[in-house]
C-alpha cells in the first residue's frame, strides 16, 4: 500500500478545531428570523455609514489608502489618542491572529481564560504554540488562577474584556494586579470588543494601561455597537514597539476602501452609539430579568448579550429550548464548546425579538 505524497501542514495544525459561529437560519418553513446568534447590533450601522460605503461604490477600481490613515486618525481624535498607537484591521480578528503568528514560536504558552473566546487557542495553536487554559470563578476570568498559569514559556495572555460569552467583565483594578505581576516580555492582549456596551464606574477598556506599557495591546471592533460586522472593521490602541513590529508584518491594503469610509463615518456617529448603547442596557436588562421570572438563570451581563442556563432535565435542556426556538424563529447560540452544555447565548435583539424570546421560553417551559 503506497501512502500519497501531498503538502503537509506545519505540526499542530491538524489539531485545531475549526471555529464555528452561531447559526443564521432557521428550519424551512418559518416565516420570520430573529438572528440573536453573532452578538449584532439590532439597531443596524449607523445611516451616515451606509450612505459613505454608497459614495465611495463608484471608484473600487482603486486601492485604499494602505495606511488607513483617516480612519486611524478619527478614531484617535474621538478617543483622544496618539493616532501614532491606533492601527486598524480587517476586524479585530486580523490583529489578535497576527499578534499570535508575530510573538509566538514553536514551544511558547499562552493563557487564556477557561470560557473565553474560543479563536483564542486556533490562533495560539496556528502559531506553534501551545494554548493554556486558566480557570474561572463565578463564570469570570480570574487573575490569581491566570498568574498562577504562567510559566518561563508563557508569552502571551489573551483576555476578553468583557468576556464573551459570558458577558463578565474583570474591574480595572483587577487588570492592573494582572499587568504588574506579569514578566515584562509577555504581551497582555486585551480584546475589549464590547467595551462601548459597558455602564461601569469601575470598567476601564485599557488605554490607560497601554499609555503607560510596552507590553499591553488593547483591541476593539466596528461590529458590535458600530454594527458593521459585514464591513470587518477592526483597531488596536498599541505601543509604539508593538506598532512598529506588526506594521513590518500586516498585509498591504488590509483595510478595504469601503470598511475604512464606513469605519470614519460611523466613528463620528456619536448620536447613533448612545441609541444602540442605550437600547441594549434598556433590554439586555428587562430580558434578562423576566427570564429569571421565568426560573432561569442567567448570568449578569455588561455585553449585548446574555447567557442563559437551562435545567438539567433533558425536556427543559438547552438543546431542547434551542430546537423549540430555532422552530419558531428564534436563532440563539449554542455554547457548549465554551464550557457550557447546558446553556444558550442570547444576543439583544430588537424589542420584538427579546419579547417573542421570552414569551416563546415561557411557553417552552410549561411543558
Amino acid at each position: 500500500m503506497t501512502t500519497e505524497l501531498r503538502p503537509q501542514p506545519r505540526p499542530g495544525v491538524m489539531e485545531i478545531d475549526a471555529y464555528v459561529p452561531g447559526k443564521s437560519h432557521a428550519p424551512a418553513g418559518v416565516a420570520k428570523v430573529h438572528k440573536l446568534s453573532a452578538n449584532e447590533n439590532p439597531l443596524g450601522p449607523s445611516p451616515k455609514a451606509v450612505e459613505a460605503v454608497r459614495a465611495i461604490a463608484d471608484r473600487l477600481e482603486l486601492y485604499p489608502d494602505g495606511a488607513a490613515k483617516r480612519l486611524r486618525e478619527t478614531i484617535a481624535s474621538v478617543h483622544g489618542l496618539n493616532a501614532a498607537n491606533v492601527m486598524a484591521f480587517n476586524g479585530s480578528d486580523e490583529a489578535i491572529a497576527l499578534m499570535a503568528r508575530t510573538y509566538l514560536r514553536d514551544g511558547d504558552e499562552a493563557i487564556y481564560s477557561e470560557h473565553g473566546f474560543l479563536a483564542y487557542p486556533i490562533y495560539i495553536r496556528a502559531a506553534g504554540a501551545t494554548p493554556v487554559v486558566a480557570r474561572e470563578t463565578d463564570e469570570r476570568a480570574d487573575v490569581d488562577a491566570i498568574l498562577a498559569a504562567v510559566t518561563p514559556k508563557t508569552k502571551a495572555v489573551f483576555l476578553a474584556n468583557p468576556n464573551n460569552p459570558t458577558g463578565t467583565y474583570l474591574p480595572f483594578g483587577e487588570i492592573r494586579r494582572l499587568h504588574a505581576a506579569l514578566p515584562r516580555d509577555v504581551l497582555l492582549i486585551i480584546d475589549a470588543a464590547y467595551a462601548e456596551f459597558v455602564r461601569r464606574n469601575d470598567y476601564e477598556a485599557g488605554v490607560e494601561l497601554v499609555a503607560g506599557s510596552a507590553n499591553v495591546v488593547m483591541t476593539r471592533t466596528f461590529s458590535k455597537v458600530y454594527g458593521l460586522g459585514g464591513a470587518r472593521i477592526g483597531w488596536i490602541y498599541a505601543p509604539e514597539n508593538v506598532v512598529d513590529v506588526l506594521e513590518r508584518v500586516r498585509d498591504p491594503f488590509n483595510v478595504s476602501a469601503m470598511a475604512i469610509e464606513a469605519g470614519v463615518a460611523a466613528m463620528l456617529d456619536r448620536a447613533h452609539v448612545e441609541r444602540s448603547a442605550g437600547h441594549n442596557e434598556e433590554w439586555r436588562n428587562w430580558t434578562s430579568e423576566e427570564l429569571r421570572k421565568l426560573g432561569l438563570r442567567v448570568t449578569p451581563s455588561v455585553g449585548n448579550f446574555i447567557l442563559i442556563h437551562f435545567p438539567e432535565e433533558a425536556r427543559h435542556s438547552a438543546a431542547a429550548a434551542d430546537e423549540y426556538l430555532s422552530a419558531r424563529g428564534y436563532l440563539l447560540r449554542r455554547v457548549a464548546a465554551y464550557g457550557f452544555p447546558n446553556a444558550l447565548r442570547m444576543s439583544i435583539g430588537t424589542e420584538e425579538a427579546n419579547r417573542g424570546v421570552v414569551a416563546a421560553l415561557s411557553e417552552f417551559l410549561k411543558d
